[in-house]
């Protein structure tokens, strides 16, 4: 049978960056379109109200981690092209922003503020995808915006579920220690992280992996799970039913004290490594090893 047709969700950032372009560039021809999400949009209170949540819970020790993995992706994409032609990386799908990969293959884009609003739900009306895939996605859908694709959606978590549900899976992973690290391409639900799991591995990661390397890794590493689970789609016209597991408690956020015992433990969320990673979004091609 043919493969789905693809609704694709993402926020771009350095955990998923050249993982899902890679899959962009891998699936073009079964993608109806993509919506990135608006890391700004006034109902998270823009940056400004964004920042100043994360102060009041996390402290100032999240802002490195904040500014590797979002904010210093967020600001060099605009120089993309220039980064690109001193590079030699021009073309190369995991050095190419996705608005620009994607205008590339002629995969219609879509600037997503509310998942669940009238202009997503337009879009999925016009392109009548088979399938919703969520690749690092901020927003949670509705049973009315998943029921839109016939074969419902996707979401890859870069986590062990049941365990470490929620937005920061490694960071959880990295305090809990080294085995605790895995991902897992799961059924979407209304519930966060708590869809019948279709594929999942544990990952063995370096002993000083912090929690942003662990994301790129295990990323990657779940972007390969996802080709798998879209093969079985193909071949059976049909999403598998997956397992069911119960649903542990959500893992937000980290408070200050949770970051405190981290870095007591030599367990940290960036390093230098991941700020030269996060600086060579486009100067670089292959997604790391």
């Amino acid at each position: 049978m043919a493969p789905p047709r693809i609704a694709l969700f993402a926020l771009e950032a350095l955990p998923n960056a050249r993982a899902v372009r890679r899959f962009v560039a891998d699936h073009a021809g079964d993608i109806a379109f993509v919506g990135l999400s608006n890391a700004e949009r006034p109902s998270t209170g823009g940056l400004v109200g964004q920042v100043r949540r994360h102060l009041a819970r996390s402290g100032p020790a999240f802002l490195p981690y904040l500014a590797v993995n979002f904010g210093l992706p967020d600001l060099l994409r605009p120089v993309a092209p220039l980064t690109q032609r001193l590079a030699g990386t021009t073309g190369t799908p995991e050095a190419t922003p996705l608005t620009t990969l994607c205008r590339g293959f002629g995969i219609p884009t879509l600037t997503v503020d509310d998942v669940n609003g009238p202009e997503v739900a337009q879009a999925l009306r016009s392109h009548a995808p088979d399938l919703i895939v969520t690749f690092h996605f901020d927003q949670i859908l509705s049973g009315a915006t998943l029921g839109a694709a016939r074969l419902g959606g996707l979401n890859v978590h870069p986590g062990l579920l049941p365990r470490h549900r929620g937005p920061v899976p490694t960071i959880h992973a990295l305090a809990d220690g080294p085995d605790a690290f895995g991902v897992t391409i799961h059924r979407l639900a209304v519930r966060i992280d708590a869809g019948a799991i279709l594929e999942q591995e544990a990952v063995a990661l370096p002993p000083d992996v912090t929690a942003t390397r662990a994301a790129v890794l295990l990323h990657a590493h779940g972007r390969r799970l996802l080709d798998a689970v879209l093969e079985t789609i193909a071949r059976n016209g049909a999403v598998p039913e997956g397992r069911t597991v119960p649903v542990l408690p959500y893992c937000p956020f980290p408070d200050g004290a949770f970051l405190k015992a981290m870095r007591r433990e030599r367990r940290y969320l960036t390093d230098v490594g991941d700020l030269r990673e996060a600086l060579s979004l486009s100067g670089r091609g292959p997604a790391p090893a």
